[in-house]
């Protein structure tokens, strides 16, 4: 699953001119503080030893949203919370649904998926959603806290860029980089204190400053993880358009 992930990922290069990005990079354990942020869990074990291929959020007791590449629409998918997950781990089982109109167009990708679980999640409060159109007008200091359990570094050595991964949900808090009316970009070069995503925290929540409100959702980014987060917004009529099938709207 994580090879199908980075080929989608890399159709979107066309649309941004950057490669791709979906793991938490110059950032911190996330422990329990967004319990409500959960990543989907592959069938089998990749050769480095992890399970996890995508993030996401849960949005009601019985919602997950994630990012529509993330997944194939009616499968049976598995959704971990466990901030450092390990095989046996507690999971619950759920139908991936994706936007119709996905893959949509570079000015309107529909990224955008929810996993509709078949029992409801417990002792987790979920997280918020935007308000319409509640995201334009942002300063240009405004603040983002991303979360996934994406790589957590990326070393390059004589065969390439390697990226590391270990299933331990990741935070790291990037800064307004670009908005238009469906995209934002949020700075996470690290030289300026920025963190970000990452392969593997695709559908992961981009939170609004330091709040429970999920601002956007993780698409791509640059090729090596250290410049530009983009990320789906979820306050636009497209994203509420979907979203208003699963849960109630703000």
């Amino acid at each position: 699953m994580r090879r199908f992930l980075v080929l989608s990922l890399l159709m979107l290069t066309a649309f941004f001119g950057a490669g791709p990005a979906a793991a938490i990079t110059n950032g911190t354990a996330d422990g329990n503080k967004h319990p409500n942020v959960g990543g989907l869990v592959n069938d089998t074990q990749y050769s480095d030893g992890t399970w996890l291929y995508c993030s996401g959020t849960l949005i009601s007791p019985t919602v997950f949203l994630t990012a529509a590449h993330c997944g194939d629409e009616g499968h049976s998918v598995r959704v971990t919370f466990d901030p450092a997950y390990r095989d046996g781990d507690k999971t619950y089982t759920g139908t991936f649904h994706a936007d119709r109109a996905y893959p949509g167009t570079s000015a309107d990708s529909h990224d955008i998926a929810v996993v509709v679980l078949d029992r409801a999640v417990k002792g987790i409060t979920p997280a918020r959603l935007p308000a319409a159109d509640s995201l334009s007008g942002l300063p240009s200091d405004q603040t983002f806290t991303s979360v996934g359990y994406g790589a957590y570094e990326v070393t390059n050595s004589p065969g390439g860029h390697q990226y590391l991964y270990d299933d331990v949900r990741m935070v790291a808090t990037g800064t307004l980089n670009a908005i238009n009316k469906t995209w934002l970009r949020i700075s996470m070069n690290p030289s300026t204190g920025n963190g970000g995503t990452c392969y593997g925290d695709s559908g992961g929540p981009n939170f609004l400053g330091t709040t429970d409100i999920v601002a956007a959702i993780t698409i791509t980014g640059d090729a090596v993880c250290r410049s530009t987060n983009v990320d789906y917004r979820l306050d636009t009529p497209s994203a509420r358009t979907f979203l208003r099938q699963y849960v109630a709207l703000p």
